[in-house]
């Protein structure tokens, strides 16, 4: 459903007020007729979204936002025990510590945008069936809740990286942290793109959720987040390298860490990708926010 906004005398009643509205809501018609600009009207709405999602995650626990911090620094503590020490892959000559921190805050943003986003419908049912605003205000909420999560994780990395090159740690932070909004724009974007796919796709076939999780957890592995891409044996480099989201870890590891490489053509590649991927993901999300209250 959108909304159009009469004047009363072209909705044929009378006013009192030249400055009375009326509001006529009526559903969308065609795969292309997004009405984009109802959610910039609907900011406001899309802030107290942002509040909800960043405050609710760790409700009534005990250290509250010190999740943020303590998530990724175990899985990080986890990632170089096993894979660092363990299975002793390597990391370029970088401690395993930080290259494990990197790799994990920079992918655990998209894998929060992908899995919060993937239950828009499922999850909003209720709110949907009750009200009308844009459906797109809860998703981009998400990204922006997710990103403020990224934000205090991402100052813990830079806490680390101080401390170990104030340790005498090699590490080469460069001009490529300059990139560090694109790399982000492009994580939240394919984010955005796969949760609005699946939760389009969920409305009908329920149990996709199902597999929301594990496919996120195989597509680490199939990108060069846990090893780099110079381990990868030649033969399956090329495939490692299809992947999109490829050029984005290296990217931000070489900026920070001066570990990994940077390709103007891989991140051409990574945007194109990302923006074929999200134009579907909307058509997708604009066909079904129709239908979907009839499914329910």
């Amino acid at each position: 459903m959108t909304t159009e906004r009469l004047l009363p005398s072209e909705s044929g009643f009378a006013a009192s007020d030249e400055h009375e509205w009326t509001l006529v809501i009526r559903p969308q018609r065609g795969w292309l007729d997004l009405r984009l600009g109802e959610l910039w009207q609907a900011r406001e709405l899309v802030g107290i979204f942002v509040w909800r999602d960043f405050v609710s995650v760790y409700k009534q626990t005990i250290l509250g936002p010190l999740w943020h911090i303590i998530q990724p620094l175990l899985t990080t503590l986890v990632f170089t025990v096993i894979f660092g020490h363990v299975a002793r892959l390597p990391t370029d000559g970088l401690p395993p510590f930080l290259f494990y921190l990197s790799g994990t805050v920079i992918w655990g943003y998209f894998a929060r945008c992908v899995t919060s986003t993937s239950t828009t419908f499922t999850a909003n049912a209720g709110l949907f069936g009750k009200v009308y605003f844009p459906r797109l205000a809860v998703p981009v909420a998400i990204l922006l809740s997710n990103l403020i999560s990224f934000a205090i994780q991402f100052a813990t990395f830079v806490g680390f990286l101080i401390f170990f090159y104030a340790a005498g740690v090699t590490v080469q932070p460069n001009g490529a942290i300059a990139l560090l909004p694109l790399l982000l724009f492009l994580m939240a974007g394919f984010g955005l793109a796969l949760g609005l796919i699946v939760s389009s796709l969920t409305t009908r076939y329920r149990d996709l959720q199902q597999l929301v999780s594990f496919g996120v957890q195989l597509l680490m592995y199939a990108t060069p987040v846990l090893y780099p891409i110079s381990f990868v044996p030649a033969r399956y480099r090329l495939l490692i390298q299809a992947n999109p989201l490829t050029p984005v870890i290296e990217t931000f590891r070489y900026a920070f860490l001066g570990a990994g490489s940077v390709s103007s053509g891989g991140l051409l590649y990574s945007l194109g990708a990302m923006a074929a991927l999200l134009f579907i993901g909307l058509l997708l999300f604009n066909r079904t926010e129709q239908t979907f209250m009839d499914m329910v």
